[in-house]
C-alpha cells in the first residue's frame, strides 16, 4: 500500500509530507480541522476527526507539534488498527543499531547515532542530533538543531528547543519544555521549562 494520511496541515506537516514524497509515497492526503490550511502540496481529505474512515486505506502519521495532541491522534489511530509510518529523510543519518518507533519523524540533516532509541511519536527535527545510546521517550520533540550527547535520557513529552544542547549522561524528565538555547548539565527530576546557560528553572509544569 503506498498512500500516507498526514494530521496535520500546518508548517510542520508539508515538511512531513515532502519527506513521505522522498520515502515513496505517491498518494499522499492531509486531515485537518481548517478547511483554509494554506496551499497545501497535497489535497485536504478531511478532518483529524475523519481518521477513522481512512484506517484500512493506508499509513498514517501525526504531523501535530503539541505532544498531547499528537499523542491523542496516534493513539485513536493504533486503536482502530491503523499503521503508524516511520518517516527518515534520506539525507538524515540513522546508525543501523538505532531503534525508531511508530509515528516517529526523523528531517533533513538530522543524526541518529548507534544504540540510539526513540520512542513513539518523536519528532527529531532538521539538524538535530541524537548520539550513541540515548533514550527519547514517547512524544519527545529534538528541535531544529538541538544536540543529545551520548548517553542521555529524555522522557515523554519533552521538548528540547532549537539549539539547545543536553551534555552527554544528563537524564531529562518528562514533560519539559528546554528553551532554546539552553545547555543542561544536571539532571533534571521536576517537570517545568528550563532556560538558559547552564539551563535553570523557570517555572514549574502544574
Amino acid at each position: 500500500m503506498n498512500r500516507l494520511l498526514i494530521l496535520g496541515g500546518g508548517g510542520h506537516g508539508r515538511v512531513v509530507a515532502d519527506i513521505a514524497r522522498l520515502n515513496g509515497y505517491e498518494d499522499i492526503g492531509f486531515l485537518d480541522d481548517s478547511a483554509d490550511c494554506g496551499d497545501l502540496p497535497f489535497p485536504r481529505l478531511g478532518k483529524c476527526g475523519d481518521t477513522v474512515r481512512y484506517v484500512a486505506d493506508g499509513d498514517f502519521i501525526v504531523a501535530i507539534g503539541n505532544a498531547a495532541v499528537r499523542r491523542n491522534f496516534q493513539e485513536r489511530i493504533a486503536a482502530a488498527g491503523g499503521n503508524l509510518a516511520v518517516l527518515i529523510h534520506p539525507r538524515a543519518v540513522v546508525a543501523s543499531s538505532a531503534v525508531i518507533g511508530r509515528g516517529s519523524v526523523v528531517m533533513a540533516g538530522a543524526v541518529v547515532n548507534p544504540d540510539a532509541k526513540i520512542g513513539e511519536g518523536v519528532i527529531v527535527n532538521t539538524a538535530g542530533t541524537v548520539d550513541h545510546d540515548c533514550e527519547v521517550g514517547d512524544f519527545a520533540h529534538v528541535s531544529v538543531g538541538a544536540h543529545l550527547c551520548g548517553t542521555v535520557k529524555i522522557g515523554h513529552g519533552t521538548w528540547i528547543g532549537a539549539g539547545a544542547t543536553v551534555i552527554n549522561n544528563i537524564s531529562i524528565c518528562g514533560n519539559c519544555l528546554i528553551g532554546a538555547g539552553a545547555v543542561v548539565v544536571k539532571d533534571i527530576r521536576q517537570a517545568g521549562t528550563y532556560v538558559g546557560i547552564p539551563a535553570k528553572l523557570l517555572h514549574k509544569t502544574l
